[in-house]
């Protein structure tokens, strides 16, 4: 058992240090538009033309409202598309550190609470007697 738990706190600390190099992210998605002017001698008002474009927006959800955010083409668009990706994966590290945490607690044995304080007192490398300042 206590293998298993070791195993699963090592599986643990890998996730965590990728979770620390995940680097920028933000919600979101990119979604590419295409629009008509409304000039009645311009090319777009063809049904067979796909109108002016593209256009990259950036649409996220913010208390319930969706918000919208042009993008330019370019060194914008793809820094905006690698932070949406970075969202996407830290999603997915968090789902997995939930997981294996909730098997650390269904297997991590109980203890007393004298054994606890113990443990924590040991891992702090704290001393039961404090520390005296002098003045």
């Amino acid at each position: 058992m206590s293998s298993d738990l070791e195993g699963l706190e090592t599986e643990r600390e890998k996730l965590y240090h990728e979770l620390s190099d995940i680097g920028d992210f933000r919600r979101g998605s990119i979604v590419t538009s295409y629009r008509r002017c409304g000039k009645p001698n311009c090319a777009c008002m063809n049904p067979e033309h796909s109108g002016h474009g593209p256009q990259f927006l950036l649409t996220t959800k913010v208390s319930g409202k969706t918000q919208t955010k042009v993008i330019r083409p370019g060194p914008e668009l793809l820094k905006t598309e690698r932070e949406i990706d970075n969202h996407s994966h830290f999603q997915e590290l968090t789902h997995q550190l939930i997981e294996i945490n909730e098997i650390i607690c269904n297997i991590r044995p109980a203890q007393t609470p004298t054994e606890a304080e113990t443990e924590a007192t040991a891992k702090k490398g704290a001393s039961k007697t404090g520390s005296k300042r002098k003045f």
